[in-house]
């Protein structure tokens, strides 16, 4: 690799399973990545890997100092019927309980690692020179991998390019919530609390704890099952294999004290469970659910608004991603700024390829899209 910027570092491709040699180096990367995922945090993934990842894998570059660094983390698979052609892809990993797929990069020296990072995959046989990162935000790590396809001389493009909520307060984070509600709103949120204070006492309950997990866990997968989810036979816990993912990796990330679980109980008994993971300065609103028996006085919201002011109150949490659907109904309006994402398909050869892989993925994309409608309109 003589003349690249890799020979500035020493990047290997090497299947996720067998990552457990190199967990401190990778924990530490994602302590301090310029951005954060928690999806990638060695505690989730190793969880995810047997339901969601069996056949993922992960360029890694290292340093070359003594000892080495690790300085990038980026998962992926090789997918080679993606569109129905032998046209393989080299696919950044996410999946339904994964909605971010920014690689983690060393904050020191991102545009170098990003550039070894496309190198190895220009100049390793055995990986596909088209590349697709589902879900990455459009921040620091995403301009360093434009600058460097463009220097390339290579081509990218974006598809499903939207905004989800964010909680990024900086500076203002006093009054923050009386700023996003309208007076009237909160109004109307403070009678339906003072309602379900008529159904008994109301109390927020948080731990990150690990010896109570397990416990208000269940809790979500109770509330969860009962909603539309277990209407709709989608809920964690009548799927074993992804119920025992969420339980290990809450359980791995408790062990970090990096999640943590708020419930609302009237008298004891749980109307709604939040769960938020934390990686870095960065957290996710990973999983909400609540007890629609009481979905007059809005539980969802109203525990929303407790653990809102919980992030405001913790200095050291710079933002928090919703993780929710683009123009959600319930959080767009309490959580005011917005994270972009987009998913990225890179080439790195000349040649009729990447018009090629366009197509089709925008092809692929309509027909997803009208699948997904369809299910919705059989299931209303």
């Amino acid at each position: 690799m003589h003349g690249t910027i890799e020979s500035s570092f020493r990047v290997e491709w090497r299947p996720l399973a067998e990552l457990a040699p190199i967990a401190e180096q990778w924990r530490a990367l994602a302590a301090e990545a310029l951005e954060p995922n928690v999806f990638y945090d060695p505690a989730f993934a190793f969880a995810a890997a047997p339901v969601f990842g069996p056949d993922v894998g992960a360029i890694l570059v290292w340093s070359r100092s003594a000892p080495p660094k690790l300085v990038g983390f980026f998962p992926g698979r090789v997918e080679h019927g993606r569109w129905g052609l032998p046209l393989p892809v080299l696919v950044g990993w996410t999946h339904a309980y994964a909605p971010l797929g920014t690689p983690l990069v060393d904050r020191e020296a991102a545009a170098a690692v990003v550039a070894a990072w496309l190198d190895h995959i220009r100049t390793d046989p055995q990986l596909p020179n088209l590349v697709l990162l589902p879900y990455l935000a459009e921040g620091p790590v995403a301009q360093a991998i434009a600058m460097a396809v463009a220097r390339r001389k290579g081509r990218s493009a974006a598809f499903g390019r939207h905004q989800r909520a964010l909680l990024a307060p900086g500076e203002e984070r006093a009054d923050y919530l009386g700023r996003s509600l309208a007076r009237k709103k909160r109004k109307e949120l403070r009678r339906q609390k003072r309602r379900l204070m008529d159904d008994g006492l109301v109390v927020r309950a948080g731990t990150g704890e690990q010896h109570d997990i397990d416990g208000a866990l269940g809790d979500f997968f109770t509330l969860e099952a009962a909603g539309w989810k277990g209407r709709a036979g989608t809920a964690a816990r009548d799927d074993a294999r992804v119920r025992d993912f969420l339980k290990n990796a809450v359980g791995a990330l408790a062990r970090e004290g990096k999640v943590r679980i708020d419930r609302l109980l009237v008298d004891a008994d749980p109307i709604a469970v939040m769960v938020t993971l934390r990686s870095g300065a960065g957290v996710w609103g990973w999983k909400t659910a609540y007890d629609e028996k009481f979905s007059r006085a809005s539980p969802g919201v109203q525990l929303l608004l407790d653990v809102t002011q919980a992030l405001l109150d913790d200095g050291s949490i710079a933002r928090a991603d919703s993780c929710a659907t683009a123009d959600h109904p319930m959080i767009d309006h309490i959580w005011r700024e917005r994270l972009a994402l987009s998913n990225q398909l890179i080439s790195l050869c000349a040649g009729p390829a990447f018009v090629c892989a366009c197509s089709l993925e925008a092809g692929r994309r309509a027909v997803v899209a009208t699948a997904k409608s369809v299910r919705d309109l059989v299931r209303r």
